[in-house]
């Protein structure tokens, strides 16, 4: 199980490959930018349907992100 560092690391590279800013993750999942923050600096783990938004937002699956 990955720390939660290693999944807002994950979540940044991946946001960053989308050529997204977390203003337009924010906009785009209906959350805070604070919470984009929060999640890539590993401080929270996002609820399972945030997870979800995510992992669909960036082409991916919510095990390759936070479970792997």
């Amino acid at each position: 199980m990955p720390t939660n560092t290693e999944i807002g690391d994950r979540l940044k590279k991946l946001r960053k490959k989308k050529k997204y800013t977390q203003f337009e993750v924010s906009k785009i999942v209906g959350i805070s930018v604070s919470a984009v923050t929060n999640y890539e600096s590993g401080i929270r783990i996002p609820r399972d349907e945030i997870k979800i938004k995510l992992a669909k937002l960036y082409d991916s699956t919510v095990e390759e992100i936070f479970f792997k």
